[in-house]
């Protein structure tokens, strides 16, 4: 029963994002290139957007640490890491060069994905394919060290 209850309120709270970067306009890729674009037709509204989201997650991040297991039962994952390494570094460049020449990031990607929009689902492809060739690099590369 606290599995079903756990799928259950993840499926709400990705629906209730989605509804948010929707309304907020984050699943329209001219909007974020606008966003980018600081000598032409700046658009501010992303950091409204991105300051709510910083808020939430402190907030998360924060009840988080008060707690020793998930809400539901389940182990909690807290990565351990503060490094900055050198994939950390690659990856968000990658990230932010993907997301710079699309006008997408992952969430709103897969959002639009399910509204038809064929750039969206381009993007999504693309995100998926780099992931497992990111997956068997590292796992290759685990096997030779």
């Amino acid at each position: 029963m606290r599995k079903h209850f756990s799928l259950i309120s993840q499926y709400l709270i990705g629906v209730f994002f989605g509804f948010g970067l929707i309304i907020s306009g984050m699943t329209n890729p001219q909007k974020i290139l606008n966003f980018l674009d600081l000598s032409g037709s700046w658009d501010p509204s992303l950091l409204f957007v991105m300051g709510g989201a910083i808020l939430i997650g402190l907030a998360g991040f924060y009840l988080l640490t008060k707690r020793s297991h998930a809400f539901f039962g389940g182990a909690l994952h807290v990565p351990t890491r503060r490094d900055i390494s050198k994939p950390l570094v690659i990856g968000s460049i990658v990230f932010g060069a993907g997301w710079g020449i699309a006008g997408f990031c992952p969430g709103p990607a897969i959002v639009s994905v399910g509204s038809g929009q064929a750039k969206a689902l381009v993007f999504v492809i693309a995100m998926l394919a780099g992931m497992w060739i990111c997956e068997r690099f590292f796992a290759a590369h685990k096997k030779s060290a």
